[in-house]
């Protein structure tokens, strides 16, 4: 088993209010929730107005499998043009051996 998370910093120059922001990132978390299968969430900068940290999580049999959806991810957050990507990162859950 492969667990990965994707967690990705925005900045949002267009937003003037908390309620702009959410119309501008629900739908990233909503396409990527359904084009992509992986889990979703606003995980930091919630009451920011112009910035945003978003996490997206997939599980997957292989690592070249989990590694292809964040792939996907990525380049589908990167297709939103009044967003702008300050930066990304990715981190693996290590599987603990049981006796």
């Amino acid at each position: 088993m492969y667990a990965s998370v994707l967690i990705v910093d925005l900045r949002l120059p267009l937003t003037d209010s908390l309620k702009a922001k959410r119309a501008a990132i629900t739908p990233v978390l909503e396409g990527a929730r359904r084009r992509h299968k992986v889990a979703v969430s606003e995980v930091g900068r919630q009451d920011d107005r112009r910035r945003s940290e978003l996490a997206f999580a997939t599980v997957a049999s292989s690592e070249h499998q989990a590694r292809e959806v964040l792939d996907a991810v990525e380049r589908f957050v990167w297709s939103f043009p009044e967003l702008e990507i300050v930066s990304s990162r990715r981190g693996w859950l290590e599987e603990e051996e049981t006796s």
